[in-house]
């Protein structure tokens, strides 16, 4: 992690907040390093150990060989972090400033409060009010159209192996592209960003359903309409010079870049890319009790340890959601049910969803979507690229067996045609290309091994990580209201 000295940042109270922040003896960035820093014994030496003492004392002798876990989770699994970055970072996505009508913040959607994400099936950006399972369509204001698809959560993002964003990968690291990113922006637009981490934050506020506003409310929406996003008078120009025109951002970004401090002005790339950093540092998760297995200093045991077992082994889970954080990044259609408005270009009048196939253009995509992490898996409710199942456990049970008969349970908020997002999955001609897709055999389970898995699966929560690092800010440098 790259260190930093201690910079002035004037007499304003957020520039005092961001220097604070990095020098304090009780920065969580300066006490992760002494963490890191502690010897661990891995998950195998501690199998090893105890099958050498199980045959000692002639307990061991028939036992079957334990699955293949992950190695722990170390430092060195993260991208680096610029402390001020990450700092500032955080005052940014807490600020409703970066929405055209300055009433929705990155913070709305992705909550800790809702392991990150809503805690809705489908989401209510603009023309909504509330927040997580209470908001609600304004009725003075009513969505000019909808979300298609469920808020995904932000845990471990800053990860090296992250390199694949959204549920079809439409940001995505491609080393043989200019910019090294394939996103559906040109690559000259590209320039600037740091990742795809950092990229991704480019289509929230370009969406109108999502924070850029209707059309006819404000000029970042009516940018958008007319295709200016880059140069003067785009919509980043606009956004960044709300950002620049505020004291304590402008001091904080010239503290940070030398450029600006030299007269450059503040860009779009400035600002998503220390709010990249912010997420990268906030939500990190491999403290669990799963994690604490795999060094070998609390061992799982009773139901979870037998859900680890199946999730490693005869259950096959492992498969797709491999590696350290149960995710091989890879793309498969999994025959989670359609419901809401679909996803597809403006005239385009079907409720479908295809999935990966909508970037890659192969028709053996179709419906196909990113295998999500499953860290804090309790808290992340909904489940499901639309979010069709508000319990864990129901969500299970379909996906064992997705041609099994079940019926989505989704949490959508009243006001938005919530009987007719349900009814999609009813439509013969969404239904049987969803569940045609599937290629994987359905596997039969009994109910003490689906409470098996649900305990393993809790086993992965890590409250701490879900709470964040350096947690909501009580104010914001544009004094607009913080989302709590």
């Amino acid at each position: 992690m790259v260190g930093f000295a201690n910079k002035s940042g004037g007499s304003r109270r957020h520039s005092d907040i961001i220097n604070a922040l990095w020098a304090s003896s009780d920065n969580p960035l300066s006490a992760a390093c002494a963490r890191s820093c502690r010897s661990t014994v891995p998950a195998a030496l501690h199998r090893l150990l105890g099958a050498a003492a199980a045959l000692v004392l002639g307990l061991g002798a028939a036992a079957a060989d334990p699955p293949p876990l992950p190695a722990p989770v170390g430092a060195d699994a993260y991208r680096p972090v610029r402390a001020e970055a990450a700092a500032l970072g955080r005052l940014l996505f807490w600020d409703p400033i970066l929405s055209g009508n300055r009433n929705i913040s990155c913070g709305t959607c992705h909550h800790p409060r809702f392991g990150t994400g809503d805690g809705l099936a489908l989401g209510l950006g603009e023309g909504g009010a509330g927040l997580g399972p209470d908001r609600r369509v304004d009725p003075a204001n009513p969505p000019e159209q909808r979300i298609p698809r469920n808020a995904p959560a932000l845990f471990n993002l800053g990860a090296h192996e992250f390199t694949v964003m959204f549920h079809d990968g439409r940001v995505e690291e491609d080393p043989d592209r200019p910019s090294g990113m394939r996103t559906p922006m040109d690559d000259d637009m590209l320039a600037g960003f740091d990742g795809v981490l950092s990229a991704q934050t480019m289509f929230p506020v370009l969406s109108q359903d999502e924070m850029a506003g209707h059309y006819s409310e404000n000029e970042i929406a009516q940018a958008v309409r007319m295709g200016r996003i880059t140069g003067p008078g785009g919509a980043w120009d606009l956004l960044s010079r709300r950002v620049a025109a505020i004291p304590a951002y402008a001091e904080a970004f010239a503290a940070l870049e030398p450029e600006i401090a030299a007269g450059r002005p503040i860009a779009f790339t400035d600002i998503s890319n220390v709010i990249a950093d912010f997420i990268a540092w906030e939500w990190r998760s491999d403290r669990s009790p799963f994690d604490a297995h795999l060094r070998g200093t609390v061992p799982l045991t009773g139901a979870a340890a037998r859900g680890m077992d199946l999730f490693y082994g005869r259950a096959g889970c492992a498969d797709c959601h491999a590696g350290p954080f149960q995710t091989d990044h890879g793309f498969h259609a999994m025959g989670v049910p359609q419901i809401g408005p679909g996803k597809g270009a403006r005239f385009e009048t079907h409720r479908r969803d295809e999935g990966r196939m909508r970037v890659t253009g192969r028709a053996e995509d179709a419906y196909a979507f990113r295998t999500p992490s499953l860290r804090n898996v309790t808290a992340t409710a909904p489940y499901g690229h639309s979010g069709a199942f508000a319990e864990l456990e129901t969500f299970l049970r379909h996906h064992v067996d997705p041609a099994a008969p079940s019926v989505p349970d989704a949490l959508l908020p009243p006001g938005v045609g919530a009987g007719d997002d349900l009814a999609v999955w009813g439509l013969p001609e969404v239904r049987d290309p969803v569940l045609g897709a599937v290629r994987r055999a359905p596997l039969t389970l009994t109910d003490a091994e689906i409470a098996d898995l649900l305990a393993f699966l809790d086993s992965l929560t890590e409250p701490s990580a879900i709470a964040g690092r350096l947690g909501i800010p009580d104010t914001v440098p544009s004094g607009l209201s913080v989302d709590r």
